[in-house]
């Protein structure tokens, strides 16, 4: 098997950010203890503070976000229950049918491209009771929304979505990968976004640069539950404050810069959006993610990808037409300046 080419501007994903060396220090430093037994002090810290930040009474640990939807689907829904998100939410497109799989449960997709539906678009999905059709038992909201071109759900929004949904007697989880970007770009604490919600978690790997995990937050009864949920996903860990660690280090010094990879994300688009044969599919840019179809370019985007690669750039493919460009806090803006370089050079060369 040849060797993997290396990638000096990884734009696929903020998931490519790698550990710095202040965060790698704080693991080798972290107190440890047996976690699935709730004894290791670096885990505790990082899942109480994290329950905090979300206004949320109790948290656990775990290895990834998509765990973290799975098990959520999984306590608030009974098989057959239909939940109501996105049409292109990640729970949708990007986790293998697990609703199906583990929770046994439908989605029910709405929504525009920007993935952020109203009140109204939510009422009008509701099922009525009847005994033939799916009862309508979850809502799921995603923040930011990936597909969507990283839009981030109004506060407002939100209180409606959250009010209708209580009123009618369902439940309200919200996927978090990218919240702090949402808070970033609006202004708003994550207590605000989630604390009204029944769970909700934070990702550590994306753009906070960890190199694994994510938080689950929820009431202690909802964590009861979880937490048997985790045991049987095999998502139960021994001396994991070595990778908490990088979580408490990330929340301390790499929050307030997010900021930096949406001016970045924006810069790009500013430079790629005149080209002719490019059409931003989302503008303005929201947070950190910038995708652009290329379908009058006159080339598929396996080959603008690949030569990317040969540069040393590595780019998203989301279809033959639309790419997607991540910006995450191993991309500088010299780095930004380059790969949009780059993708001018190829198209017209």
């Amino acid at each position: 098997m040849g060797a993997q080419p290396a990638f000096t501007i990884d734009l696929v994903s903020d998931t490519a950010t790698r550990p710095s060396r202040g965060m790698r220090e704080a693991m080798a430093a972290a107190e440890v203890g047996d976690e699935q037994r709730g004894e290791d002090p670096t885990v505790n810290a990082l899942t109480q503070k994290v329950a905090g930040m979300l206004g949320q009474e109790e948290a656990i640990f775990l290895p990834s976000g998509t765990m973290c939807n799975q098990i959520a689907l999984a306590v608030h829904c009974l098989p057959g229950d239909e939940i109501i998100a996105a049409g292109n939410s990640h729970i949708v497109a990007s986790e293998g049918a697990g609703a199906a799989v583990l929770a046994r449960s439908v989605i029910r997709g709405i929504g525009p491209p920007s993935g952020i539906f109203s009140a109204e678009e939510l009422a009008a999905a509701i099922r009525q009771p009847n005994l033939k059709a799916p009862r309508s038992k979850l809502v799921c909201i995603e923040q930011t929304n990936n597909r969507g071109g990283g839009s981030v759900w109004p506060l407002e929004t939100l209180r409606q979505i959250i009010d209708l949904a209580h009123n009618r007697g369902l439940r309200l989880h919200m996927d978090g990968a990218r919240l702090l970007n949402a808070c970033a770009a609006s202004g708003v604490s994550p207590e605000r976004y989630a604390k009204a919600f029944d769970s909700a978690w934070l990702d550590l790997s994306k753009g906070l640069g960890c190199p694994i995990g994510a938080v689950l937050a929820g009431s202690a009864e909802f964590m009861r539950e979880a937490n048997r949920w985790k045991h049987r996903f095999g998502g139960a860990m021994r001396q994991a404050g070595i990778i908490a660690a990088a979580g408490l280090y990330a929340l301390e010094h790499n929050v307030l810069r997010l900021s930096e990879d949406h001016r970045n994300a924006a810069r790009f688009a500013e430079q790629i959006r005149t080209l002719p044969g490019i059409r931003l599919m989302f503008y303005p840019i929201s947070t950190n993610l910038v995708f652009f179809d290329v379908s009058d370019s006159g080339l598929a985007t396996s080959d603008i990808a690949r030569a990317l690669a040969e540069q040393g750039i590595r780019i998203g493919i989301e279809s033959p037409s639309v790419m997607r460009a991540v910006f995450h806090l191993d991309i500088d803006t010299a780095m930004c300046d380059a790969a949009a370089a780059a993708l001018k050079d190829i198209l017209f060369p």
